[in-house]
């Protein structure tokens, strides 16, 4: 009998146990139900601070789960606290990669702290199933963009634009990725949509007329930088972009109106102050030159033209040791320059130093040979039959003329 009552006793308090343990884990489980609740509401609210202290409460309960570290990236993301929600949103991946929504957060946090190549790769995962995502395609070409990566970028952007019809800053952005990874017609046709938008575009023109200089259409690229400084005026280095194809075209008196052009809207626009300079040169202006070129040279040393033109004036005035200091630092600047080289030499051959003017009119001779020896080599690669009396090597030129 003592034993029966004893096993009746273990008996309930074993049940007891058990009954508590139920009612605790389900007291438990209201909790964590309460508690992330809690922590949504505080999250839609605005209420960072509060949120943020209810889903690390949440977190204690549910260890394991992925969404308390999402959440904690998502406030720290809305606070602009990227660096700080990268490592919240990759530990939620790392418990559950297959959350799109993450993942996409985690992408943008990336982008949004500047790190370009790490959002590529996030995008590009979720690319992978959703290759039509509006948004995907955008950020990844933009972050190609970012990164110079111009050819890459193109694609992305395409596709982009094709989704949204009316976007005109993601048009320029695909014309300037067409145009500076070479793929002029790719250019033109964006030139076309923008205009479809916005037939007064500057920008869009300049784009354009950069295109057509790169495939040799001086004529149209012209036309373009005139209709975009009749455009707007203002526009940033559309003075400057027409002056410079006004110049490579030898016309300087009209290259030098649109540099001053740019100087009046931008007076210390370094590019216009060099050329300016250069084609004050051009016209035998020295004294007029010599400012452009002294003030372009001290607002960036590393203008290697700007230190060759003011070589020049001091050549000309028979200032030969500021002429040489000009001349060297040049070289420094741009080695492969046959026109600093040329120079250099005639200088050393005016001071007396034969031995220094062979060198340098030799290394300007070379230079120039190589030049025509890789012209030839590009000419004969693009044609599969060249002529009978193809030279087997370039003739070797004079010194370059003076610029």
């Amino acid at each position: 009998m003592k034993r029966i009552i004893q096993r009746g006793i273990a008996f309930l308090l074993a049940a007891t146990a058990w009954t508590a343990l139920g009612q605790a884990g389900a007291t438990q489980g209201a909790n964590q139900v309460q508690l992330r609740q809690t922590a949504l509401a505080l999250e839609q609210q605005g209420k960072n601070a509060e949120a943020e202290a209810a889903w690390r409460a949440y977190l204690k309960l549910r260890p394991s789960s992925p969404e308390p570290y999402a959440h904690l990236g998502l406030l720290e993301a809305r606070q602009q606290h990227y660096k700080e929600a990268i490592p919240l949103y990759r530990k939620a991946l790392a418990l559950d990669p297959n959350v799109p929504v993450v993942r996409r957060d985690l992408g943008l946090a990336y982008f949004k702290d500047g790190d370009l190549r790490g959002a590529i790769l996030e995008f590009g995962i979720l690319l992978k199933s959703q290759p039509g995502d509006f948004q995907l395609n955008t950020l990844t070409g933009m972050a190609y963009y970012g990164l110079a990566k111009y050819k890459e970028a193109v694609p992305y952007l395409k596709d982009a634009t094709a989704e949204d019809k009316q976007n005109l800053p993601l048009r320029l952005a695909l014309a300037q990725s067409c145009l500076w990874s070479k793929q002029y017609p790719c250019v033109m046709d964006t030139y076309h949509e923008i205009l479809a938008l916005n037939s007064e575009s500057a920008e869009a023109d300049m784009l354009a007329g950069e295109a057509l200089d790169e495939m040799k259409d001086n004529a149209g690229s012209t036309a373009m930088f005139r209709a975009a400084v009749k455009a707007n005026p203002k526009e940033p280095n559309v003075h400057f972009g027409l002056g410079y194809l006004l110049w490579t075209q030898k016309r300087y008196p009209e290259a030098a109106s649109e540099f001053q052009a740019e100087l009046a809207n931008d007076p210390n626009h370094v590019q216009a102050l060099v050329y300016l300079g250069d084609a004050e040169i051009q016209l035998n202006q020295m004294a007029a030159a010599k400012p452009y070129l002294e003030k372009a040279s001290h607002l960036d040393p590393a203008q290697e033209l700007a230190h060759l033109d003011l070589g020049i004036i001091d050549a000309e005035a028979n200032e030969n040791p500021a002429a040489l200091k000009e001349f060297t630092e040049a070289e420094k600047l741009a080695p492969s320059d046959v026109n600093v080289h040329w120079r250099l030499g005639r200088l050393y051959r005016a001071m007396g130093k034969a031995e220094l003017a062979k060198a340098e009119l030799a290394k300007a001779s070379n230079l120039n040979r190589q030049a025509d020896q890789d012209l030839f080599e590009k000419i004969s690669k693009g044609n599969a039959h060249p002529p009978a009396n193809a030279p087997a090597s370039a003739p070797s030129p004079t010194p370059a003329p003076q610029p």
